[in-house]
Order: C-alpha cells, then structure tokens, then sequence
C-alpha cells in the first residue's frame, strides 16, 4: 500500500483528441475505459458535457464489462439522463464482434441522477481542501459487474497520510466479503488506495482514527467481536485482533492526543484500549443494560471521558484515567439514546444526545446535570448529533426521522430558524465544517443525498443536492456515495469515486424523478389504449410509495400515493374499469384505485396475519384478489372466498396461472407420461412463496376449490430468508415454479421435487424477481437478479437466450407488459425495454 500511496493518484493526461471523440458511440462502447476516462475532463459544451455524465454514471462497470455490455449500459444511461436520442446512437453501435441488442432501452427514470449532475472539474492533490464526513448512510445495494457488491457505504473517518488527506469507509455487499472490509479512498483523486483492509470476519460496524508512535492508524470495530488496528501507510494489520467484547463492536472513539481506543458493543459494556501495547486498559466499564449504539470523548476538568449512549435509554459518563463511571446514569431520555456528541457552552463541557424519544438533550458534564428542557421540534427518533459554532455561539445541529435538519443554540435552547427541509427520507448523519469563514453543515438521508447548508442563514448551498452511487464508494457525478462532502477553495463541492471529478454548478440532461426508495413490484395494464404501470417501492418508504406510469411516454400518470409501507401491487378490472389493487405492509388493508386518476374507490382489511404478497385474477367472472396468508377476497364485495390452506406462516411472494390438467397429470390423474389429451381442462392455480420459521417453501392451490394442489416443496433448513418471488412455468409438459430469494431453483408443482436449476440459473445469482412471456412462440423465464442482471431462459431448451441485460444497481423486479415490452425496476429507477 506505501507504493499506492505515492502512485494511486496518478491518472492519465487528458487529451484535446480524447475529447473529440467522446461525440463518437462506437468509441465509446469500445475504447479502453482508462483512455475514454482521460478525455471525460476535457468535455466542451453541452452535448459532451451530457456524454461525459452519461459514461461516468456506471464507469466502474464499464471497467469490467464487455462491449456488449457497455454499450447496453451506456445506452440506459442516456436514458436515465433523459437523453433518448443519444442512448439510441449508443444502441445502435457496434461492439466488436458482437451482434446488435435483442432488447434497447425506451427510457428510464433518473431518481439518483435527479438535476443535479453537473459538469466535472478536476481536483488536483495539492489543492487544499476539507472534508466533512457523516455518520452510517444506508445505501440502494447497487452492483458492480464482475466486482464487489456493496450495499452499504459509510464514511466513518478520515486521516493525513504522506500529506495526502484519506477517507476511510466501510463497505458491505452480497458476495463473501459482505461487510467485512474497510476501503481507503484518497481524498484529493477520489480514487481507492490500496486494497481494501481485509481481515474480519463479520460485518464492519465502526472505524476512527489515531496517530500511534507517530504513524497514522485506523481502529476498526465489527460484528466479529473484535477490534483491529491498521497501519495506514502500509495498508497492514498491526498486531494481533483485540478481543475481549463478546458481542458485536458498535461504536468506536478516540481519545484527542492519546493512543487511546473507545468501544462500545451489543454485550453491553464499554472497553478501552491502548493502542501502543495492543491491550485492553483495565476491565471492562459495567453499567448499561443493553446495546452501546454511541461514544464520544471530551476533556472534564482536565481529565479524558468518554460519554456513551445505550438502548437503555440512558446517557453515562466515564473516567478514562480511572475506568470508573462519573456520577449517576443521565437519565431522562424514554427511548433509545441513540447519537452522541460534545461541546463547550459558556466555557463548561456538554453533552448532547438525540434519542428515538424524538428529543435533543443538553447535559453539563461537570455537575452531571441536564440543561435546560428537552429540545423537543422533531417528530421522529432523532438519529444524528453534531456540534459547531456560528457567529460566536455554540449550536447542535440533529437529523431525525422525520427528514428534517434542526438547528438548536445550545446557549439558549432554542431552535434557530425553521427546519431545514428538503431531504425525503430520515437524515442519518451530520457534520459540520467551515467554508470561507461560514460554517456548513453536511447532511446525509436515507434518501440518497448529500446535502450542504449554510448554518448562518439557514439555505442550501449549492443546486441541487448531491446524490450518490454505491458502487465506487464515493460520490459520482452528484450522487454521494460515501456521505462526504468536499470544501475546495471556499466552494462546496460533492467529490467523486470515479476519477477525481468534484461536481460544481452546471445541469446535465433532463432526467426524470419518480421513485425514492428500491422499487418493490410492478403490474402493468391497458388503459384507454395505453399501457399503464403501477410501481411501488420500499419497504422503507414510510409512505408516498405508489406511483402510476405511461410507458409510451414515460411520464408519471399519478401520484405518489399513500398506501403505508412495504405496498405490493396488481392490476385488475373492476365493474369495467381498469383498478389499481394495493396491499399495504403495514396495515394489510387491501386499496382500489382508479388507473387513470389514482382516486380510491374502496377498501377492505385482510385478516392481518402476515404477509405482503399480493395477486389478482378472474373466478367464475368475477374479480378477486389473492393475499399473502394466502386468502381469496372478492374484489367487489370485499368478502372473504376462502382461505388457501397449508404452510401456516407468511406468503412472500404470489403467482397465478391457468394451466391444463394435462400439466398437473401427477396431481390429477389425467394423464401419463405426458401425453397429450384430447380437450384439457383449464385449471386456474395459485403458487405462494413462503417464509418459514427455518426455511422457505413453495405451495400450489386450485382458486376455485381451494384446494392443494400436489406436494409443496420446502427448503432444506438453514434458509430462513423464505421464497421472495415465484413464476410458473411448464418444463417437459409438467407444471414447475421457479422460485428465487436467498437461494434460487425450481420445483415440480406436483411431487415437490427439485429440478435441476442449473439448466435456468447461474450459481449464487440472488434471483430477487421472476416473470414469464412468450417470445416467438417460445416459453420465456425472465429473472432478475441482485447482480444487477436481467436473464432470459428458453424454457423448453433450458438454455440461456442472448447475453443478460446489465444494470447499474439490483434488480428487484421485472414484469412484461401486454404489448411485450420489458419493465425493469432497479434500485429507485425504471426502464422500459422493447425487442429490436
């Protein structure tokens, strides 16, 4: 790592020849990433300014990706920016000896990209700069092809090395490296050093960072019980793992000019460490009946303490030259304490906590006293704490659930101003830094942006805020993928993971904004001649969740809507008019909308045993609707038809398919050894994908009877994330669901047998979504997977069908319209694809 240090953040000389041909698709979709790369810096006016954007937005894919695949990328990408003619000039491209693209992209929404990509202007090493980081940020699992998977991206420290200022974040994803890494990221190229610091075995909780015997050295903190130190120069563990915590380490802190670690961790205790030995300091610090989820430090009375927030709802102080506690627990929180920092207010240390009680308090850590009232404004868990000074005066600055920024004077206890608004989902960290003599503060959401605010006068600085792409770890083209945001010569800036760019003032494309949160279903209908989709997200949405699409024009028809969270979707005709039929997770109350105005119609509680899947279908011509226990409802009556006996636990996913009795011959006795009959029966079958107490299941039913049909297929134990999407489909004139989830494969509806998955699925694909079509007369399985893949399977020659479609983040669901176009949604985004 002590070459990367001095050659990592070298890159390429742009060129004036490079940028020429950034006009040029076919360079584009061919060129060496590293030599398309050099030229994005030089782009000129709009149209190369927009192609610059457009290859940035998935540029660690391209990295990796085959023509083939690079030109399916960057097309969508043009999409996303609202750019159809370009992304059909990338379409349209050659890519070696690969033939043209079955499918090319009509449009797609730009959620992440918002209209806040700008141009790029480089950040070269010796400018001075400053970085203010923020707290854990909860990503959109985005993937990387060919790469590592993150699903969570966390700045959680910063340090001067080789006088090059590094960022340290904590990655998680979905191969075996899942959160178990820290990656170092060179704060002036935006670039990683080095490798990334491997070596625990579990999920990476927490990092800071000390100077030991003059060498800089990260601390880390993970789920594995241990905390481990890193040479920073070297890249190398120093020292054996520090254990002692016998649960998860949480919370990690040092102590200003002493080789000092804090931790706090789930076994409910507080641990110091001295860093130059290696060694715990004394005996654990006792006193706090549940998780340590915060630790800050500060200076009392001449004397180094460390100040803890627990789930136990109080606040405790403790002497790191004793070990001892300092006086009583503060008490007074009534819910989890969940952020800690510290100030000084009329020359006298303070402590401020934000708790899931909604309030901010103040605690003289001198007397061990609270100061003043709560701070009461928020309406959700405060979840963020940090202090700064303004104009003279000390102030707290708390992100709280309710996704609004507060700003308190510590001095008086009051609010400064209004709530700073503008974030759509709860801010999970804040940070505060200084830009030409004004203090900042830097916010991070659960809504994928960054946002800076300038405390003096209570405004956003900068439009719009910037949002980020997990992939790289950093921000992209306004996306922040670290929560960091950068203060370059007095203008704040978002700062870039993919080569140096830091994003400063001009719009790119016209991307279009819909979906918040990671789309969870999709059902498509006509209406009036046109084909309409109903798309849902979350399951976080609190929500706002619900949102109805034209995929000729790819304009948002209504909403969104407040179903509750965790909304599944379906389509249906009711009394001749095309509906709209949500399942809420929360409230498990079934809601008819009109397609065409979004306006309720009716609706009617489910017996609210569980469950979120949710279909619809046509019983003796009336219409019903199927939910997640699983229970047949009438659609207009809201009765209840019958119960679909069986698994007992929730349904996390639903399929209905009308199929001959030819294909459930095993179940029926129709027929043998598959052979044809002369007038098959038509059977209308439901097949639930369960989630079990120790493994997942799948269970097929009649509608009209209400019976089983055949034998489920149940997991073997050890797989407790459930069946999450199932799809019925005919292999070798039998009836077969192929299921996906944690684990992925296809059954016999009949027997409960396995079939041989490898014949329609490639190992540790994470299927998260499953579909069937017919393309030429042939039986299609369409899957989408947590790679970021979408793969087409003849089902009769269980064989793959042209290269899997690539995309930029997860896919979570896909579904085919009645005209056969491909509705796609990944991450936040959708995309509407037609064959070529």
């Amino acid at each position: 790592m002590s070459d990367d240090l001095q050659e990592s953040g070298a890159r390429r000389e742009p060129s004036a020849g490079a940028s020429r041909r950034l006009t040029d698709p076919g360079w584009l979709v061919n060129a060496d990433p590293a030599q398309v790369w050099a030229g994005l810096d030089c782009a000129v006016g709009a149209e190369e300014v927009l192609v610059a954007a457009v290859y940035r937005a998935s540029m660690r894919v391209h990295k990796y990706a085959a023509p083939g695949v690079r030109r399916q990328l960057l097309a969508l990408d043009a999409a996303r920016y609202g750019a159809p003619e370009l992304a059909a000039e990338l379409a349209a491209a050659e890519a070696g000896d690969e033939p043209d693209a079955d499918w090319r992209v009509e449009w797609a929404s730009g959620s992440l990209l918002g209209s806040a990509h700008t141009n790029a202007s480089t950040l070269s090493a010796d400018k001075r700069a400053t970085w203010a980081t923020s707290s854990l940020f909860r990503p959109e699992d985005i993937s990387v092809l060919g790469g590592y998977y993150p699903d969570e991206v966390a700045v959680v420290a910063t340090a001067a090395v080789g006088g090059r200022t590094l960022a340290l974040v904590t990655l998680t994803g979905s191969n075996s490296l899942r959160g178990k890494l820290v990656q170092v990221w060179d704060v002036a190229t935006g670039r990683p050093v080095g490798e990334p610091l491997t070596g625990h075995t579990d999920t990476v909780r927490a990092v800071a960072t000390a100077m030991v015997d003059g060498r800089p050295v990260a601390v880390t903190g993970s789920d594995d019980k241990t905390v481990r130190m890193w040479d920073l120069t070297t890249g190398r563990p120093v020292g054996e793992p520090l254990t002692g915590h016998t649960g998860g380490v949480l919370a990690v802190a040092t102590v200003d000019g002493r080789p000092v670690a804090v931790t706090g961790s789930d076994d409910k205790t507080v641990r110091m460490w001295d860093l130059t030995t290696g060694r715990p300091v004394g005996e654990p610090l006792t006193g706090h009946t549940d998780t340590v989820r915060a630790v800050a430090t500060a200076m009392v009375d001449g004397r180094p303490v460390a100040i803890t927030g627990s789930d136990d709802k109080t606040v405790r102080m403790w002497d790191l030259t004793t070990g001892r506690p300092v006086g009583e627990p503060l008490t007074g929180h009534t819910g989890w304490a969940s952020a800690v920092a510290t100030a000084t207010v009329d020359g006298r240390p303070v402590a401020i906590t934000g708790s899931w009680d909604e309030t901010v308090r103040m605690w003289d850590l001198t007397t061990g006293r609270p100061v003043g009232e709560p701070l009461t404004g928020h309406t959700g868990g405060v979840l963020a704490v940090a202090t700064a000074t303004v104009d003279g005066r000390p102030v707290a600055i708390t992100g709280g659930h309710d996704k609004t920024v507060r700003v308190w004077d510590l001095t008086t206890g009051q609010p400064v101003g209004e709530a700073l608004t503008g974030h759509t989902s709860q801010v999970r960290g804040v940070a505060t830094a200084m830009v030409d003599d004004h203090t900042v503060a830097v916010t991070g959401s659960w809504d994928r942006t960054v946002r800076v605010w300038d405390l003096a006068t209570g405004r956003q600085i900068g439009v719009p805020p910037a949002r980020y792409d997990e992939k790289l770890g950093m921000v992209v083209d306004g996306r922040p993928e670290a929560l960091g945001a950068m203060v370059v010569n007095g203008r704040p800036v978002t700062f870039p993971g993919s080569g140096g760019e830091a994003l400063i003032g001009e719009h790119v494309g016209k991307p279009v904004a819909g979906h918040t949160e990671p789309v969870r279903a999709i059902a498509t209908a006509e209406l009036d001649g046109r084909l309409i989709a109903v798309i849902s997200d979350g399951p976080e949405s609190v929500g706002e969740n619900v949102r109805a699409w034209d995929l000729n024009t790819g304009r948002q028809l209504w909403g969104p809507v407040t179903d509750r969270r965790g909304a599944s979707v379906a389509t249906a005709v009711l009394d001749g008019r095309p509906v709209a039929v949500i399942l809420s997770g929360s409230d498990e109350v079934v809601r008819v909308r009109d397609l065409a105005t979004g306006e309720q119609l009716r609706k009617f509680p489910t017996n609210g045993r569980g469950g979120q899947a949710l279909a619809t279908a046509v019983l003796d011509g009336r219409p019903v609707v199927v939910t997640g226990w699983p229970e047949v409802w009438d659609l207009t009556t809201g009765e209840q038809i019958h119960e679909l006996k069986g698994p007992g636990d929730a349904v996390l996913s639903l399929a209905v398919e009308a199929l001959d009795d030819r294909h459930l011959g095993a179940a029926t006795g129709a027929i043998d050894d598959g052979e044809a009959v002369t007038e098959a029966k038509k059977r209308t079958v439901v097949v639930a994908g369960v989630f079990g107490d120790a493994c997942g299941s799948v269970w097929a039913w009649d509608l009209a009877t209400g019976e089983r049909v055949g034998e489920p297929f149940e997991e073997a134990p050890g797989w407790p994330e459930g069946v999450s999407t199932v799809a019925v489909v005919v292999v070798d004139g039998r009836a077969a669901a192929a299921y996906g989830g944690a684990l992925e494969g296809m059954c016999s509806l009949t027997t409960g047998e396995e079939l041989d998955e490898e014949d329609y699925f490639g190992r540790g694909e994470a299927v998260k979504a499953l579909t069937t079509t017919v393309i030429n007369g042939r039986s299609v399985l369409i899957s989408g997977s947590k790679n970021g893949t979408v793969r087409m399977w003849d089902v009769a020659k269980r064989e793959q069908i042209g290269r899997p479609l690539a995309f930029p983040m997860p896919v979570s669901a896909v579904e085919v319209a009645p005209d056969g176009r491909l509705v796609v949604g990944f991450g936040p985004e959708i995309a509407v694809l037609a064959r070529h």
